[in-house]
């Protein structure tokens, strides 16, 4: 089996035991099931929860598409004319409850080709980040742990390499601050003298097998704490932080859109109640100026 054949199927498999999981932790709500085709070539299946118990909205999608690469992205890869083939699992999840934290991942395999059919270029990338609203430490630690572990599995400069590059990417520059406490992101991993492509397949399914053991243990913690009206308005302003970040810097949604993708399923990142107050600063002191004061300057989590 190829590369590509072997990663569809793993996050065909993944999609299936992250939707179930969640479902069953959310207790009400199912996911929505849409397939939808490419008109370019490929497709995908995106499965969408809403107005749970527990998460608002979320959506956990994953897609295969491939043809001609366009030309905007033939600028972007600073290559001609080629075809291309990219596979991805794109999860992000906005729960109801402020203390519980919005959580994405992503882990996707990209293919280019010459017009003979061979590959002339292949690379896995992804990540997985954490967006709290109010900052439990606990939550914090637990969270890089189980990202550094899944990454020491494979190599101890793993962790602190993907953290800086989580906590570099995941910057609203226009804000000069994070929009979470971050995780892992890592790119155009290719292979070369140290690794194969084989390799880097293997680190990638074992960060995407840690997910569910990395977010869903945060979840039971908070999902039952009680908060007030001004806790969820907080937490509404902090989401316009993140939709900031996905409409303006985010690599993921610029190429989605760029390559024809399914609009609903690229935009499914975005949550569904949101506010952008002018000049909005927290009180001084608060547990919301905190948080505020964590996302200026990235911290070490283990």
């Amino acid at each position: 089996m190829e590369v590509k054949e072997r990663f569809y199927k793993y996050i065909q498999d993944l999609q299936d035991q992250i939707t179930g999981a969640l479902e069953a932790e959310d207790g009400v709500a199912r996911f929505r099931e849409d397939l939808w085709q490419r008109p370019e070539g490929g497709g995908g299946r995106t499965r969408v929860i809403e107005n749970g118990s527990v998460f608002e909205k979320g959506g956990v999608n994953i897609s295969a598409v491939h043809g001609p690469l366009p030309e905007s992205m033939q600028q972007y890869f600073k290559v001609g004319n080629v075809d291309f083939f990219a596979c991805g699992l794109s999860l992000v999840l906005h729960p109801n409850n402020p203390m519980v934290p919005t959580v994405h991942a992503n882990w996707r395999y990209f293919e280019m080709y010459d017009k003979g059919g061979q590959i002339v270029d292949q690379w896995f990338g992804g990540g997985q980040d954490l967006t709290p609203y109010y900052l439990f430490e606990e939550d914090a630690i637990h969270f890089h742990k189980v990202c550094k572990d899944a990454c020491d599995a494979h190599h101890p400069s793993f962790y602190p390499a993907y953290k800086q590059k989580c906590d570099a990417y995941f910057w609203n520059h226009h804000r000069e601050e994070a929009r979470g406490i971050g995780g892992l992101f890592f790119d155009y991993l290719k292979a070369g003298p140290e690794r194969t492509i084989e390799q880097w397949e293997a680190f990638v399914t074992g960060v995407g097998d840690s997910f569910l053991q990395a977010y869903l243990p945060i979840v039971q913690r908070r999902k039952g704490l009680s908060y007030t009206e001004d806790q969820r308005e907080w937490q509404e302003i902090r989401r316009g932080r993140y939709v900031e970040f996905n409409l303006v810097h985010d690599k993921g949604t610029l190429f989605g859109l760029k390559t024809n993708g399914r609009i609903e399923s690229i935009l499914m990142s975005l949550p569904p109640f949101v506010q952008w107050r002018y000049d909005h600063h927290p009180a001084e002191g608060s547990a919301e100026a905190g948080l505020v004061e964590v996302l200026r300057a990235p911290r070490e989590w283990v």
